[in-house]
């Protein structure tokens, strides 16, 4: 039997001057600071809301979000869940698993362990210094500011909005190759949506202010793989061997609120109203999550958003989508899973519901760096490792990542490709200003 090749190593703060490391030491800490200045701004709301028991539930929560900002920074072990939340046991087998890697070297620590496992126990551990101490168990410490993008980005939302309704006045005499072309123009859309990322900015304001459309044809040369073709062959060819019985399913693994979700909801309708899908499913997260990541409230609130909206074209989309969710033509869900630390290759073992549901689709989309990042392990590949390679025998369905670069992995690049960037600009797997669609076809 051949061997397996290893896995190249895992990004890790332990890499002075790396991304992680710079995330480690100073955005995740801002972040954490920012929670803390939420909490203390709504001490009053909380009183009101609740009394002394709200304001006594603000306390303890900034007190357990403040020493987990001194672990942090003080690089100190990390330790095992405490609470009684329903992922907990999950959470401690993983650390488990990292401890036997660290083969005595230790505990894992915050910069010494998998920048991945650690910045996704942060959120867990925000999560918990909330859901612990009720009754402000509720409170999503990141609402205010994926509220702030979609307001801030309105300009946006009505452009798009405006063009979506317009289109569909027409979808039904447009010819295939127009109707690819409108494929690929929301593809890109949603692609470039997600530059709105309020982790990558540790909150700061990086709403869209002008309208996507404009600029599609300027960042072509930044597109640096374009599978846009596939994506389109996968969903003819599934319409074509459309039985009565079978209808053609597409997923939606959502990134982030705000702009970026509008793009994501437009692109569904598109693919509704051109019959290119029957239905769409859309997965977002069940606990708030790396500061804008989509939740069941966020997804409701920005439908209601836009139905009570005094712009015809806006409610038109509100109204319409309220409708494919009543109508189950969309469905939304979300699974623990999503937030766990695992790279996806682990998801066929340590959630096989999901998995298996995950099966029944004729396309996967992952959106976002996180998504990327998971779905390759988030490790030191070399670039032009293939994609599929590096999703590790991740492969229920044909699926395709839409992300903008914003951490150091990448693969799939055609050889000397990013070498070439690299030389130029530095920066240029960090920056946002670099996307991908990149398929993979299941085995």
């Amino acid at each position: 039997m051949a061997a397996v090749a290893a896995l190249p190593v895992s990004l890790s703060g332990r890499f002075k001057g790396s991304f992680a490391y710079f995330t480690i030491k100073d955005r995740l800490p801002q972040i954490l600071t920012r929670v803390i200045d939420t909490l203390h701004r709504h001490k009053n709301e909380f009183f009101e809301e609740h009394g002394e028991k709200g304001v006594e539930a603000e306390k303890r929560a900034i007190s357990f979000l403040s020493k987990l900002r001194n672990e942090l920074q003080t690089d100190k072990p990390v330790t095992p869940l405490e609470d009684e939340l329903p992922d907990a046991a999950l959470w401690n087998q993983y650390l488990d698993y990292q401890r036997n890697l660290s083969n005595g070297n230790g505990e894992p620590s915050w910069f010494q362990s998998p920048w991945l496992f650690v910045e996704c126990y942060m959120y867990r551990r925000i999560h918990a210094a909330l859901a612990q101490n009720p009754p402000i168990d509720n409170f999503d410490v990141f609402k205010e500011g994926k509220a702030q993008n979609f307001f801030e980005s309105q300009e946006a939302v009505i452009a798009l909005c405006t063009y979506f309704q317009d289109l569909l006045k027409n979808i039904k005499d447009l010819d295939e190759k127009q109707l690819k072309e409108e494929l690929f123009k929301l593809l890109q859309v949603s692609l470039w949506g997600n530059k709105c990322d309020l982790s990558f900015s540790a909150g700061e304001d990086s709403s869209q202010k002008s309208s996507p459309l404009q600029s599609l044809e300027n960042l072509i040369p930044y597109v640096l793989v374009n599978d846009m073709e596939k994506l389109w062959s996968v969903l003819v060819n599934a319409k074509k061997n459309d039985t009565e019985n079978s209808k053609v399913r597409v997923d939606i693994i959502l990134d982030n609120a705000g702009f970026e979700l509008l793009s994501d909801l437009v692109l569904a309708d598109f693919l509704l109203s051109s019959k290119l899908a029957d239905e769409v499913h859309f997965h977002g997260k069940s606990i708030p999550w790396y500061v804008s990541d989509t939740t069941k409230h966020d997804f409701n609130w920005t439908i209601k958003q836009l139905q009570s909206a005094n712009h015809k074209w806006m409610s038109k989309c509100g109204i319409n989508w309220e409708g494919n969710l009543k109508t189950g033509v969309w469905v939304y869900c979300d699974h623990m899973f999503w937030t766990l630390p695992h790279d996806f290759s682990r998801m066929a073992e340590v959630a096989p519901d999901l998995y298996a549901d995950l099966q029944k689709s004729n396309l996967l989309l992952f959106k976002g760096d996180l998504n990327y990042r998971k779905l390759t392990g988030d490790r030191k590949w070399e670039y032009s490792v293939p994609f599929h390679q590096a999703l590790n025998k991740f492969h229920p369905a044909p699926l395709c990542s839409l992300r903008t670069l914003k951490s150091d992995t990448q693969v799939g690049l055609k050889p000397g490709q990013g070498e070439q960037i690299q030389a130029s600009e530095p920066e240029w797997m960090i920056s946002g200003k670099y996307g991908i669609v990149q398929f993979d076809a299941a085995l």
